[in-house]
């Protein structure tokens, strides 16, 4: 038998599977498909009993695809993060689970925690200021939001975290995860903040903690017979999605920039020390010692699948055929990709989109080439970002499913004038969580897994031009401000 590892990650519109070898070959894949509930303006869940249904389909589909020669040894799991699913002393969910920096309900309770513990002492001890992406003010929602639940509520869980207690049992999460439960873990200390959380969730039992890929424990003999995997196996702690894409194309070493081409954008830069910067997120890396600077944009994807329905479900290729034909500038038209608010640099909750430039010869393809134009101009503005804060930029390496056509990450690679490598295999972060799982048993390395199959060069003859876009970008956000604030301050009878 040849033993292989299954790698799954919870992502925001689906769940992925791979069984992997141990010299990286895929040899079976599954996706399912899902959809977030939007109960009101601003707020993203998801019911965690779905993680784990999709785990099990994910994973019986993956073992139909594979021959009988093969042998599942290990598990790896990742997600959608930082999270918030609240769960009963038995594990059991509570009510659907909060979703990461796109859900902005927790505004208040931000406000009230930094006046409680000091804007700039959270930024020292977590390396990050609260955002949309933190989880203690959701915890707070809760609490004022849900009291009679919330005063139940004994256990906190994030997709991958989820699963491991669904496939082992075991109460744990990692500490990349854990550091962005801003305010309720220390980053220096590699600890929970005992008072700080217990002011938070008084509650709750806040989970053991581990580095992605250590054991997180065994399969259990229930999970065998929901999934089909062999019982006994080890099962990995897991980690959030886009570190498991990173640690999926080898983007570790210092200078590294990770390029998550999702439903949302996300950006994971490895750093030597600690940066603390406030419009960015300081972590923990996925593997102990290691440290990132990441950013993240609340909308990407989600853009471009929006105006494809706003314009009848065209075909992805034939909208890119006609973005590619509207050429640079998208005829005159500037895009904020502020659909669902914002997250890095500007985080701002109450953004919204803005197109600037209309007029009645507007085509379909403009306005598909200014959407992807916005979310490269949104990765410009952070990665100016990273380099204003001290970050070492050298080499960028593209992932995701934008990554499968080229004019998006040509365009990328215009409009910021850098780069991208695309590798091998950008399946994502399922591969870097069956990575992790191989990892536990055997000597095994992922740039061996992985090597770059192309580059994206940018075209130097449209530096001026998109040099004049990005400054129009810039000056669009402040400009429309106000404007975007007071339209959501109207109402009507």
């Amino acid at each position: 038998m040849i033993a292989v590892t299954l790698g799954v990650d919870i992502g925001t519109g689906s769940s992925k599977g791979v069984l992997v070898t141990f010299e990286g070959v895929i040899v079976a894949t599954a996706t399912v498909q899902h959809s977030v509930a939007t109960p009101s303006p601003g707020f993203f869940e998801m019911d965690a009993a779905v993680w784990w249904e999709e785990f099990c389909l994910i994973s019986r589909e993956c073992l139909l695809g594979a021959s009988d020669k093969y042998e599942v040894v290990a598990v790896g799991v990742s997600g959608m993060g930082p999270c918030v699913a609240i769960a009963d002393k038995a594990g059991l969910p509570l009510r659907p689970a909060i979703l990461y920096g796109i859900d902005c309900r927790a505004v208040e309770q931000i406000e009230r925690l930094n006046e409680q513990l000091g804007r700039e002492v959270i930024l020292d001890r977590t390396g990050s200021t609260l955002s949309t992406q933190a989880v203690g003010p959701k915890l707070l929602w809760l609490a004022d939001n849900e009291p009679e639940l919330f005063a139940v509520a004994q256990k906190l869980f994030m997709p991958s975290s989820w699963l491991v207690f669904q496939l082992t049992g075991e109460y744990v999460l990692d500490h990349h995860s854990a550091s962005q439960c801003n305010p309720m873990y220390d980053r220096r200390e590699k600890a929970w903040i005992a008072d700080w959380s217990a002011s938070i969730a008084p509650n709750l039992e806040l989970p053991q903690l581990r580095w992605a890929g250590e054991q997180a424990g065994s399969l259990s003999a229930t999970a065998a017979g929901a999934t089909g995997l062999p019982a006994g196996i080890p099962v990995i702690t897991g980690t959030v999605d886009a570190w498991a894409e990173a640690v999926s194309v080898d983007a570790q070493k210092v200078g590294d920039l990770m390029l998550m081409y999702g439903s949302t954008m996300f950006l994971v830069n490895t750093v030597d020390t600690p940066i603390t910067v406030d419009t960015l997120w300081g972590t923990n890396g996925a593997y102990e010692g290691t440290h990132s600077l990441a950013g993240g944009m609340a909308t990407s994807g989600s853009i471009t699948a929006w105006l494809r329905e706003l314009v009848g479900s065209v075909p992805y290729p034939q909208l890119l055929d006609e973005a590619r034909a509207a050429g640079p500038g998208a005829g005159g038209l500037l895009m904020l990709p502020y659909f669902a608010g914002e997250r890095t640099p500007i985080a701002d909750p109450g953004a919204r989109g803005v197109i600037i430039g209309l007029t009645t010869s507007t085509t379909r393809g403009q306005l598909y080439r200014a959407a992807l134009e916005a979310i490269a101009l949104g990765i410009r503005h952070n990665v100016d970002t990273f380099l204003a804060a001290g970050a070492q930029i050298d080499h960028i390496i593209a992932v995701g499913g934008g990554t499968q056509g080229d004019l998006w990450t040509q365009v990328v690679s215009d409009v910021t004038g850098l780069s991208q490598v695309v590798p091998t295999t950008t399946i994502g972060a399922s591969y870097g969580a069956a990575y992790l799982a191989a990892k536990l048993l055997a000597d095994v390395h992922i740039a061996d897994w992985n090597p770059p199959a192309s580059t994206t060069t940018p075209d130097p003859a449209l530096r001026a031009g998109y040099d004049e876009l990005y400054a129009q970008y810039r000056a669009a956000y402040p400009a429309t401000r106000a404007i975007v604030s007071g339209l959501a301050g109207i109402h009507f009878p």
